[in-house]
């Protein structure tokens, strides 16, 4: 979904991947309340268009979805040439879309449920007692968080770097947790790749950008 979008020449753009649900629908909503004109990406065509519908009913215009297979490079090659061509640059990417790395043994492991709502009321005891019930990490599922959670933000991030040059302040803001920082040997091991190496990720893109 694709809509017309007006955009001044000094409208900020922002690019949200992984927007459609949680914490990605939720930065699409603050930025688009503060004029900036956001693209709202998810994996799922359908998806997309039903979460800019939301914003829309908030009074939300300035948003538009674009489908994102972030693991995908053909997929990503359509999102920098769809935003060349509508805005010519790119202010701010967010970096938001990630999978668990786990193989959850109960139900919602569909995505029909965010962690968030899973695990609210939970502290962070509670989260891990819960986790070491009811995930368990197998090779696929490892080697998908890897791929997408580490190659899939890096992969974007290289593709929409000469647009985010473009911009006279182009921001990059990788969405991260702290689950990298529990010194305990986690059935998780996929959820920290990204809180661990996303970080070194972000710093050396950050040179990148400032090259210019």
């Amino acid at each position: 979904m694709e809509d017309a979008i007006s955009h001044p020449r000094n409208t900020r753009v922002a690019v949200v991947t992984g927007g459609n649900r949680g914490i990605g629908l939720e930065v699409c909503r603050q930025l688009a309340s503060n004029g900036v004109a956001v693209v709202l990406t998810a994996v799922d065509e359908k998806m997309g268009a039903e979460a800019v519908e939301k914003l829309k009913g908030l009074a939300l215009s300035e948003v538009l979805s674009h489908q994102l297979d972030i693991t995908d490079a053909s997929s990503i090659a359509r999102l920098a040439d769809f935003l060349k061509t509508r805005f010519g640059k790119l202010d701010i990417l967010v970096n938001n879309a990630a999978v668990s790395g786990v193989v959850y043994l109960q139900h919602h492991a569909d995505g029909s449920v965010t962690s968030g709502e899973m695990f609210k009321g939970m502290d962070r005891d509670e989260r891990l007692e819960w986790m070491w019930g009811n995930c368990r990490e197998t090779y696929d599922a490892a080697k998908e968080g890897l791929q997408t959670n580490y190659y899939g933000t890096k992969h974007v991030t290289e593709a929409l770097l000469p647009l985010l040059q473009a911009s006279s302040d182009g921001r990059i803001v990788n969405v991260s947790s702290d689950f990298g920082l529990l010194r305990v040997t986690f059935v998780d091991h996929a959820v920290p790749i990204r809180p661990l190496l996303v970080p070194n990720r972000t710093r050396s893109s950050s040179v990148d950008l400032n090259k210019n």
